[in-house]
């Protein structure tokens, strides 16, 4: 199946992270890119031949606003418990590479929720990724522990990458297999 991709120009100097390396690069203003992702809060650019992850919070620098986060809440419109948060807070990070949230990839391999006093909480996260080698972990690990820390009731975040045991296919979701095709 192919997807269309939507051109843009890019309106300011802005700063992206070159996938899969995560080294941070700069486009100039007037530089032509194409969005091959738009899912979460980030955004996945073909630039001349090369893949970069745009911020969300820089959105504006292609033309589009800034995405607003979700608000967690149960399926009977009540604010939802403090660990169905963080679980759906997860589901808003994706893969630059892969048009799969994070939680049904199978990237997460443990969050653990401690009290901290004062009705927060502490919040400890495993990641691990898809491939060892793969330079985005810090960029994917700092999206998770921020998006994490902005939930009330969170005092501290700490995410982990880990990569015992190795990832692979079979720790991804039923829903995350068919919508990749596989």
């Amino acid at each position: 199946m192919r997807h269309s991709r939507e051109s843009v120009i890019v309106r300011r100097p802005v700063q992206v992270e070159l996938i899969p390396h995560g080294t941070v690069h700069e486009l100039p203003s007037g530089t032509i890119a194409e969005i091959t992702q738009a899912l979460g809060s980030n955004f996945t650019l073909h630039v001349e031949g090369q893949l970069v992850r745009l911020k969300g919070a820089d959105a504006d620098a292609i033309g589009k606003p800034v995405p607003a986060p979700a608000p967690a809440v149960d399926p009977g419109g009540e604010p939802a418990d403090l660990s169905t948060q963080v679980r759906e807070v997860l589901k808003t990070c994706y893969d630059p590479e892969i048009p799969v949230d994070i939680v049904e990839l199978g990237l997460i391999y443990g969050c653990d929720i401690t009290p901290a006093g004062d009705g927060r909480s502490n919040v400890a996260i495993q990641l691990t990724l898809t491939a060892p080698g793969c330079g985005m972990g810090d960029a994917l690990g700092n999206e998770v522990a921020e998006k994490v820390l902005a939930l009330d009731g969170v005092q501290e975040v700490t995410v982990d990458l880990v990569f015992d045991p190795p990832w692979d296919r079979s720790r991804m979701s039923e829903a995350a297999l068919l919508s990749l095709g596989l």
